[in-house]
């Protein structure tokens, strides 16, 4: 129907022309550029065979496919692949079939790399604007402009777009397929896991069947590039029982010798028969991969593969990192044992096994670390843990869980009859040898049976350690189990600790009076405060369940502080309407009068309050005037400088030391009303507070007894020679209001001389 191609002549130069079918034999030897045919006119094939049969371009020959419609070349192309140009004529079965076949190559088939030169002998059917624009063509020519010299010219400039194309097409699939790989290795969790990740994505990229392994440094720390502290962490299924081997272990010395050469020149090595990839890290942790096979790779490829090899030494670094992480989350830097967080991992799982019924949890506290550790320093210290750890390691291995979880506490869980106190003892009762030193230590063992334990990991290592607490409280160097009953008491008061910080937020504590009187006149010469904590519900909580509480929880120093500041203003009160000789006493705890700050409070509590200070009383306990003499002596000249008197209070029950007391800066020793209590009708009874007395007379002090409930108690302490006392005998702790009333109606007003 088509005319054929124009045979006139041009310049283009053939090499010799062999026969058709030896030409079609050696295409097959070959690689060829595919270029098909489609025309409904068998001349136009014939020609267009012939002029281009016997050429070669980019050193490659032409071979051709054939289609003589619209409807078989739609057929051929759902078949064959990698066809780079298609001449194509427009007008076939009907005028537009050359048109439409481009539409379905283009979107059904998807063929998107072939280059499509439409020729036509009818330009008037496809006007060459509106084909080119409308189009996915890459040419249109007329068949009578196409000489042999301008279809050769046409079919090379195709021929070099498409070898393009598909480079930048493989490039891009290679790209896509190294993302996908990538992003496969980053989810890839420790150093073996990512190994054997970048082994199969390898092969898979290359499309090898290949055998091969990935071997990595043992010792990150080691200068050396060599085999020996090398060890394979993942291999393909030939090589698997290779895995967990030093490298030194391979009998192959050719294996041995590339990869030492890739270590040493710390670069990839490709040989014709096998192939080292080394892949650099940040950590500087040598990570190479062995496959027994020559990479015969392009330019495009090599580019490819060393673009795939620095998204692994990414990823390395990132296991690498989340491995630190790891560790710095579950294990304890010093020792290298677990920490609190994995314990309470394993201790969870153990909870929910059936290893639970015969689990036990310990926890094992070092006797008096913070005074070796003050002592000896703190590097000593951390040997000394070190120690401590091996020891325990070395006894129970992996057949327990054992944990750092606390400065000088260590944590074991596992069969009860391994977890046994007197076994665990034991191990103490033999020195540690530290820096060149023995030293001998104990341990306070508290332990939990986890068998008929009800709750989670965190409630059974907050009991145990409720039971270690026991067992410090009760003897150092023993141990305690937990029970249900300590439980219940260390619950209440935590409970009863939270409802007295509320209840000091939200003023519900209040201070209360008990008059001081001399026995000889009924004259009041003061009072003590006294604080007192009342419920929403008006229930009355005894100081001696509170008090502690306050001290244990730090709670006490600002309790402490608004005690004295309320008593100084009763105090000021009270002297602006007429007691001007009366005398407050405020008590002050051991955590109160031991704060760093207490002097500075107690200076500024007096110049806010403009409280007197010769007539404030400070009371101390025995028991705080014991625990740290030196202290207590500096900081009572602090306070005697200021004006203010001091008092100790529950003389007698401290076992204080009389060279001690001695020392002492004190104007008053009070004395307990259990010594008092002690008094009966029998003389021979109550000899304590006679000697309390005769004691107090001796050293120059004032006299004062509490808890005098009779005429007889009041009597006998003033034979002794004690004439100041207060207890119910006298009056009870009475509100500010009733105190106030107290006084009106006992006595009247002691003016002062500028009041007379």
């Amino acid at each position: 129907m088509n005319s054929p191609i124009q045979s006139i002549e041009d310049d283009l130069v053939f090499l010799d022309e062999p026969d058709h079918d030896e030409f079609s034999a050696a295409s097959q030897n070959q690689a060829s550029w595919r270029i098909m045919i489609i025309d409904d006119d068998p001349d136009v094939h014939s020609a267009t065979t012939f002029a281009l049969g016997s050429l070669e371009i980019q050193h490659r020959p032409l071979s051709f496919v054939h289609a003589y419609s619209a409807a078989e070349a739609r057929e051929i192309l759902q078949k064959e692949k990698d066809i780079a140009i298609i001449l194509l004529d427009v007008v076939m079965e009907h005028e537009d079939a050359g048109l439409q076949l481009v539409n379905y190559i283009r979107k059904t088939l998807q063929l998107a790399d072939v280059r499509i030169i439409l020729r036509t002998g009818q330009p008037g059917y496809a006007p060459e604007i509106d084909a080119i624009r409308d189009y996915d063509i890459n040419d249109y020519k007329t068949k009578s402009e196409l000489t042999r010299t301008k279809l050769y010219t046409a079919v090379t400039s195709a021929i070099r777009s498409y070898e393009q194309i598909c480079s930048i097409s493989a490039s891009r699939r290679g790209l896509e397929m190294i993302i996908n790989a990538s992003t496969e290795l980053m989810a890839k969790h420790g150093l073996q896991n990512f190994a054997s990740g970048v082994l199969t994505q390898m092969t898979g990229l290359l499309n090898l069947d290949a055998e091969g392994f990935v071997c990595a440094r043992q010792n990150p720390l080691g200068e050396q590039d060599t085999v020996n502290d090398l060890h394979i962490i993942a291999a393909t299924a030939g090589l698997s029982q290779l895995v967990d081997r030093s490298l030194a272990e391979l009998n192959r010395p050719a294996v041995l010798d590339l990869v030492s050469r890739s270590l040493s020149s710390k670069q990839s090595i490709y040989e014709a028969d096998m192939t080292a990839l080394y892949f650099n890290n940040a950590e500087k942790k040598d990570f190479t991969l062995f496959l027994e096979n020559g990479l015969q790779l392009n330019e495009m490829d090599r580019r490819l593969l060393e673009v795939f090899c620095g998204n692994v030494s990414v990823g390395l670094d990132n296991v690498i990192l989340n491995s630190r992480l790891h560790n710095y989350a579950f294990y304890d830097l010093l020792t290298g044992l677990a920490n609190r967080l994995k314990l309470l991992q394993t201790l969870n799982e153990t909870l929910s096994s059936p290893l639970k019924e015969k689990s036990a949890l310990s926890l094992i506290d070092i006797d008096h670390f913070a005074e070796t550790n003050d002592a000896l320093g703190h590097q000593f210290g951390d040997l000394l843990l070190y120690a401590v750890a091996q020891r325990l390691f070395n006894h129970f291995g992996t057949q327990c869980q054992l944990a750092r979880v606390g400065s000088d506490t260590f944590a074991l869980l596992g069969d009860q009859d391994l977890v046994n106190p007197d076994t665990i003892l034991k191990l103490f009762t033999t020195p540690f040898q530290v820096d060149h030193q023995d030293v001998q230590l104990s341990a306070t063992i508290g332990l939990i049976k986890l068998g008929d334990y009800e709750g989670d990991g965190s409630e059974a290592l907050k009991d145990t350690n409720i039971a270690l607490k026991r067992a410090k409280t009760n003897q150092r160097g023993g141990y305690e189990y937990f029970t249900r009953n300590m439980g219940v008491e260390i619950r209440e008061r935590v409970l009863l600790m939270h409802a007295l910080r509320a209840a000091f937020e939200h003023e519900r504590l209040f201070l209360v009076y008990q008059p001081q009187i001399d026995m000889r006149t009924g004259k009041a010469l003061g009072a003590e405060a006294l604080l007192r904590w009342r419920t929403d519900e008006g229930k009355f909580i005894p100081p001696d369940q509170f008090i502690p509480i306050a001290e244990y929880s730090g709670l006490i120093v600002d309790i402490g502080e608004w005690v004295l500041r309320s008593a100084l203003y009763e105090l000021v009160h009270l002297r602006s309407i007429g007691y001007t000789e009366f005398q407050m006493a405020i008590n002050v705890s051991q955590a109160q009068f031991s704060h760093p700050l207490f002097m500075q409070s107690l200076h500024k509590a007096l110049q806010d309050t403009k409280a007197p200070p010769e007539f404030v009383e400070l009371e101390i306990t025995e028991s705080m005037a014991m625990k740290d003499p030196d202290l207590l002596i500096k900081t009572l000249h602090q306070i005697k400088q200021l004006g203010v008197n001091i008092s100790i209070d529950d003389f007698g029950t401290g076992f204080s030391s009389l060279s001690h007391l001695q020392k002492l800066d004190v104007d008053k020793l009070k004395i307990d009303r259990a010594f008092v209590n002690d008094i009966q009708q029998d003389a021979s009874e109550g000899s304590i507070a006679k000697m309390i007395v005769q004691l107090g007379q001796n050293l120059g002090l004032t006299i004062i007894a509490e808890g005098v409930e009779n005429q007889m108690q009041a009597n006998t302490l003033q034979e002794y020679g004690c004439f100041l006392a207060q207890g119910y005998f006298y009056a009870k702790p009475l509100t500010q209001q009733d105190l106030r009333t107290w006084l009106q109606q006992r006595t009247q007003p002691q003016l002062s001389s500028n009041q007379s």
